[in-house]
């Protein structure tokens, strides 16, 4: 299960990584400097569409952040598996 823990700390990570300063991440994505600085620290997460326009920004992995590579990766381990052993 994806928890919202998880995604806030992928996100702070990808957005830290990036090396874009705030004020500029701020600009790009129509956003204000104390917003992106609330991102930039992991205390606030950003509204749907403004997390579509960070990833944008920043090009980063939207799939990434959220989890969906864990969770489609656990989904194909469960899929092909039965009472714990692998199909072939």
């Amino acid at each position: 299960m994806i928890k919202k823990n998880q995604i806030r700390e992928r996100l702070n990570k990808a957005i830290k990584e990036s090396g874009m300063p705030q004020t500029e991440s701020a600009n790009n994505s129509g956003k204000i400097q104390p917003s992106i600085s609330q991102y930039f620290s992991g205390r606030s997460m950003p509204s749907i569409e403004t997390f579509a326009n960070i990833c944008a920004v920043l090009d980063l992995d939207a799939n990434k952040i959220l989890c969906l590579d864990q969770f489609n990766r656990d989904i194909k381990i469960t899929e092909n598996t039965v009472n714990g052993e692998i199909k072939k």
